[in-house]
C-alpha cells in the first residue's frame, strides 16, 4: 500500500512544500496537488518536482473543461519530464459551481468528455498523429468551424514515458464504472471502507469486466485526516473537519445536483444529508456542520489511538485501497512513518 498526501487547495505553498520534503524522507510515496479555484496545480507540481527526488507527483485533480486535451497532454509530458518520470495525471469533471461559476463554461457531457480526454491524452503522450471524431471533440477542427487550415499533428517533444498513469475522481455509478474500465487509478472522496462495496461494488465490477488487458489493476486512492489523539483531543480534531464535510455535503451544487450529498445518502445518512443541505443553503453553516454524523467522521478518517489507526489502515486495505491518501494533523513526518509501518 502506497502512502499519499493531498496538498490543500490554498495556503502557504512554501511551508507545504517544506512539509512534503520532510515527509518524503519519512517514506511518503506520492503527493496529490488540488486546484479547484485556488492556485493552479501545474505551477505547484513543477516547484515540487524541483524540491523532491523520489516521490510521485500527482494532480489531484485537473478538470476536463478548462484545458483542452492537447494542453492536458502537454502538461502531462512536461511535468513528467521535469520530475524525471514521476508525474501522475488526475482528472475529473469537477462540478457546475466551479466549471460554470469560475470558468464560465457549460457543464455539459461530463462523462463523454472525461472518456475522450483520457483517450486523447494517452494517444498524444504516445506521440500518435491525432485524428479524432468524438461526441465532444473533433480534431482537427472541421473546415466549416474554422479556417480549414487545421491538420493532424503529433507532439513535437519526446515524452520521458510514452504512458503516464491517469487517475479519475468519480462518485456516480456511471463515472465509477468508466473509471474502472479506462483509468489507472480512482480518486473517491469521503471513502467509508465498510460501506464502499455496497455503494460502488457493482459499478467497479461492471467497469472491470471491460478493462483492457494492458491495464494494471485499478489503483484505489482514498483516505482522510491522520492524527494520534484520544478523548477530548480526538473529538476536537474530528470536529475541526465538520465545516469541510458540511461545505461538500450541504453547499456544493444545488438540491438534486450535489454529488456529495448523494453519496451521504447512499451511505445511509439520507435524512441527515437533506436537513443539512437545507440549513447550509439557508446560510446556517454552523448548524449544518453540527449535523455531520460522528460515525461518518470517525470511519472516513484515521484519528485516534495508534491501535485505532492500525485498525483503520487495515479496513481501508481490506476494502481495496492501494494508495492510502492521508492529511497529517500534527507532526507530518512522524505520522507518515507510523502509518507507513502499519501499511507495510
Amino acid at each position: 500500500m502506497r502512502i499519499g498526501h493531498p496538498l490543500p487547495y490554498a495556503g502557504d505553498v512554501q511551508a507545504a512544500t517544506d512539509q512534503v520534503v520532510a515527509m518524503e524522507e519519512a517514506g511518503l510515496d506520492v503527493v496529490f496537488v488540488a486546484e479547484a479555484y485556488g492556485f493552479d496545480a501545474v505551477s505547484v507540481l513543477g516547484y515540487l518536482a524541483a524540491r523532491t527526488e523520489r516521490i510521485g507527483l500527482a494532480a489531484g485533480i485537473l478538470n476536463v473543461y478548462s484545458r483542452t486535451p492537447a494542453l492536458l497532454a502537454q502538461v502531462t509530458a512536461g511535468l513528467d519530464a521535469v520530475s524525471g518520470g514521476r508525474f501522475e495525471l488526475g482528472l475529473g469533471a469537477s462540478g457546475p459551481q466551479v466549471i460554470e461559476g469560475w470558468h464560465g463554461m457549460p457543464y455539459s457531457k461530463p462523462l463523454a468528455r472525461t472518456r475522450e480526454v483520457i483517450e486523447l491524452v494517452r494517444r498524444m503522450v504516445a506521440r500518435e498523429e491525432i485524428e479524432h471524431h468524438g461526441k465532444v471533440f473533433t480534431l482537427p477542427l472541421p473546415a466549416d468551424q474554422g479556417t480549414g487550415l487545421g491538420k493532424p499533428l503529433k507532439m513535437l517533444a519526446r515524452p520521458v514515458r510514452p504512458r503516464v498513469p491517469i487517475h479519475v475522481a468519480a462518485l456516480g455509478e456511471k463515472n465509477v464504472a468508466m473509471t474502472a474500465e479506462l483509468a489507472d487509478g480512482w480518486l473517491p472522496i469521503f471513502y467509508l471502507p465498510e460501506r464502499a462495496n455496497g455503494v460502488w461494488g457493482d459499478a467497479l465490477a461492471a467497469g472491470a469486466a471491460k478493462r483492457a488487458d494492458d491495464l494494471a489493476p485499478l489503483d484505489i486512492i482514498a483516505g482522510g485526516a491522520l492524527a494520534i489523539a484520544e478523548g477530548e483531543q480526538r473529538r476536537q480534531l474530528l470536529d475541526m473537519l465538520r465545516p469541510m464535510y458540511a461545505l461538500y455535503i450541504g453547499g456544493m451544487g444545488a438540491k438534486g445536483r450535489n454529488f456529495y450529498n448523494d453519496l451521504a445518502t447512499r451511505y445511509g445518512y439520507g435524512d441527515v444529508a437533506a436537513e443539512l443541505q437545507d440549513l447550509y443553503l439557508a446560510g446556517d453553516k454552523d448548524a449544518a456542520a453540527a449535523l455531520i454524523p460522528d460515525e461518518l467522521l470517525e470511519l472516513t478518517n484515521l484519528v485516534g489511538s495508534e491501535g485505532f489507526i492500525r485498525e483503520r489502515v487495515e479496513a481501508f486495505r481490506e476494502a481495496g485501497v492501494t494508495t492510502l491518501n492521508v492529511t497529517p494533523i500534527g507532526d507530518g513526518p512522524k505520522l507518515v512513518e507510523l502509518v507507513k509501518g502499519f501499511a507495510s
